[in-house]
């Protein structure tokens, strides 16, 4: 897509943890505000259905609705459509090597926040690297919260 409010994310974590930690961490929703240190809200809404409020560095607030489309442990596979502020999907892919889960997130949305759109087409570099600091601090915030689990205290 050609539009200025659309985007296409891809990222990899690691993780010494196994695939079906990762999996049930990263499956349940309402828990991402106690490791992803950019999520300021996290709460469920139903069965499958989450909202979520984040923020990186720049002065604005993401709210959006997530709801479930794909639960596939077998596979590793965690999708869910998104509504509000952005709206397309997400999704996880949980694979093994060596070891180690390696967990590949893919998104891609529109935005809807009014800002947000005026602005892209100038800022959309530091749109990109403000979404690339929220990954990478989810990265460890993921990595310290197994870490907890394991040792049996989760923050």
């Amino acid at each position: 897509m050609g539009s200025p409010t659309f985007y296409s994310f891809r990222s990899n974590w690691e993780f010494d943890a196994p695939r079906a930690k990762v999996f049930e961490v990263l499956r349940k929703g309402e828990t991402y505000e106690r490791w992803w240190p950019q999520v300021k809200r996290s709460a469920r809404l139903s069965d499958g259905s989450y909202e979520l409020v984040a923020r990186s560095f720049l002065p604005y607030e993401l709210r959006m609705v997530l709801t479930e489309s794909v639960i596939d442990e077998g596979a590793g596979v965690l999708e869910a459509n998104l509504e509000g502020d952005l709206e397309g999907f997400s999704r996880w892919t949980l694979t093994e090597q060596g070891g180690r889960t390696i967990a590949l997130f893919e998104e891609e949305v529109v935005t809807h926040k009014r800002l947000l759109n005026v602005l892209s087409p100038v800022v959309k570099p530091l749109l990109r690297y403000n979404h690339t600091v929220m990954m990478r601090h989810g990265e460890r915030g993921l990595r310290q919260y197994l870490s907890a689990l394991k040792d049996g205290s989760p923050s």
